[in-house]
């Protein structure tokens, strides 16, 4: 019974902060909720927002883009799925981006554009060893050109991950307070609301992005006591972040995968995941930041 009721007793939770919310923001000066991005920020917080527009390329066009820098991220959910049983050597695997994406000199790659791979390797699970798959991306597709691309990947996480990255939320429409309220991205920084900035989920406090249209634009940090870095070839720019950490780094709600070879080291671009566990399954809608690397000569 306690079971059935749980759903009820979340859904009241959530119309009883937006109702308490809701009560707050009234009791504000007219508009000025709006007028500052850092609403509902704790007050040992005092952050300095960097703008929108020096975070994000002008230019919807990409026709101009005919390569894109060493170093720059690209937020992908997976169209295709992969596993050990059914996938190929050779099988195309293609990836949704889900964020636009800034470059320098004011370009940038649109949301929608596709990237194209394919199936390198498939090692079935045996007796001794977990299954192991091996996978590249080649080309991104964007505004009708091909753009040739080396990537390796940062992070990668489920689905259940990427909704709980957009909690709170009633669905389109049903109430605009959504945007202003907190959310958590995958692997712990802290948004505050449309348009607000976003704090490092350490203990430092840091701004280190700023919540906009379709994700998170910020800046790419190295996750201590891993291998995931910072800049790459000099290429601090702002990221397309979508729903990740600046910091995130690894493998979130994927139980059993690791990332065997992340692609950034001999062989470049060739990413492998494994299963400690049998079967090796990564499902359509799984979620991805991909990086741009130099290609080994």
């Amino acid at each position: 019974m306690s079971g059935e009721l749980t759903p009820i007793f979340r859904h009241g939770a959530r119309l009883s902060v937006l109702v308490l919310l809701w009560a707050n923001l009234w009791a504000q000066p007219q508009g000025s909720w709006q007028r500052n991005p850092n609403y509902g920020i704790p007050n040992l917080i005092v952050p300095q927002v960097v703008s929108v527009s020096s975070l994000l390329g002008s230019n919807d066009a990409a026709e101009s883009v005919t390569s894109i820098p060493v170093g720059t991220i690209l937020p992908v959910r997976l169209n295709s799925t992969i596993s050990s049983y059914k996938s190929k050597p050779g099988q195309k695997i293609t990836g949704r981006v889900m964020q636009k994406i800034p470059l320098p000199h004011g370009a940038s790659i649109k949301e929608g554009s596709k990237v194209v791979g394919h199936i390198v390797d498939v090692t079935a699970a045996n007796s001794g060893t977990g299954a192991r798959i091996t996978f590249r991306f080649d080309q991104l597709l964007s505004s009708h050109q091909t753009i040739p691309i080396t990537t390796d990947l940062r992070v990668i996480a489920g689905f259940m991950e990427l909704d709980e990255a957009q909690i709170p939320t009633l669905g389109a429409g049903e109430s605009e307070v959504y945007r202003w309220l907190t959310t958590v991205q995958i692997g712990g920084d802290v948004v505050y609301g449309d348009g607000g900035p976003v704090i490092a989920g350490d203990d430092s406090h840091q701004v280190v992005g700023k919540r906009i249209d379709g994700g998170v634009v910020g800046f790419v940090r190295a996750k201590a006591g891993t291998n995931c870095r910072g800049a790459l070839d000099g290429n601090n720019s702002p990221q397309a972040l979508w729903l990740f950490s600046s910091d995130a780094c690894g493998v979130y709600g994927l139980a059993h995968i690791s990332v065997e070879h992340a692609g950034k080291s001999n062989p470049t671009g060739r990413i492998t995941l494994a299963s400690d566990n049998g079967k090796l399954k990564i499902p359509s809608g799984t979620g991805m930041l991909l990086r741009t690397i130099a290609t080994d000569n």
